[in-house]
């Protein structure tokens, strides 16, 4: 009898954690993505996706936590459970939506771009034969060099793949590498803090940013769309983004107001 109480008792107990895990949202970020997901100087992470996502949290009645992800295993990541969401200024992309993941509606405008040190002699994307060009790792970026823009990578010297963009500026700017290919707004606030570096005026990828659900998460997808759908309404996505001005105005949520 003993052991009967002691086994159904281990039961309701593992019964309850999972109850528990139901009620936490598991934010799987790139841990280096400033503006959108990186570590403040108090040794939190923040950003504002990490903002956004807490306080959808809130308004859904979800605990919240953070996953630090591998940008180049996210989707492994994700089906593993090890989070619930890939939300971190993640482009989406057509290969996502062919392999069955639910992905909520876009939120920000984005496209890509080339960062070079100031003093460099590359003034366009044709500058950039025999040149090394770094990329960060399961990005739409390395997509597009090894497919629409893959003539232009056949012109490069090497193309250098790194676990995040931190290791790409800092390579960059050790002349380890000659430009790095980017998303603009991480572009944008690495350059207004490092006057070592520019970003050279040519687009070269439109993209857009969306939330990546495991294929049976439709719900909950649905339940954080309507939550960050209600912080639209009351004004507080709107007050997260104001501290955040290098993306404001590609907001598509703030456009449609």
């Amino acid at each position: 009898m003993k052991k009967i109480l002691a086994w159904m008792l281990a039961a309701m107990m593992v019964l309850g954690c999972g109850a528990a895990m139901a009620d936490t949202f598991v934010h799987g970020i790139d841990p280096e993505y400033d503006p959108f997901s990186y570590m403040g100087p108090d040794g939190e992470y923040t950003g504002f996706d990490v903002e956004i996502a807490r306080a959808a949290c809130e308004v859904a009645g979800l605990d919240y936590e953070i996953f630090p992800v591998n940008w180049d295993t996210k989707e492994v990541q994700l089906d593993a459970h090890e989070c619930d969401v890939i939300w971190s200024g993640m482009t989406i992309k057509q290969s996502m939506i062919d392999a069955g993941y639910v992905i909520s509606a876009p939120y920000y405008d984005s496209t890509q771009v080339l960062v070079v040190r100031a003093d460099s002699d590359i003034k366009s994307s044709a500058d950039l034969a025999g040149k090394i060009v770094a990329v960060q790792l399961g990005t739409s970026g390395e997509d597009l060099l090894h497919g629409e823009l893959a003539d232009l990578t056949a012109t490069f010297q090497e193309l250098v793949t790194t676990e995040n963009f931190l290791t790409a500026f800092t390579n960059l700017e050790g002349n380890a590498v000659d430009a790095v290919f980017v998303d603009l707004p991480v572009a944008d606030k690495y350059a207004k803090e490092h006057d070592t570096v520019t970003i050279l005026d040519e687009e070269l990828g439109k993209e857009q940013y969306g939330l990546l659900f495991r294929a049976e998460d439709q719900e909950l997808c649905a339940k954080i769309e309507a939550a960050v759908q209600t912080l639209v309404e009351n004004g507080t996505y709107a007050e997260i983004a104001a501290k955040y001005p290098s993306i404001e105005n590609n907001l598509l949520f703030l456009q449609a107001k």
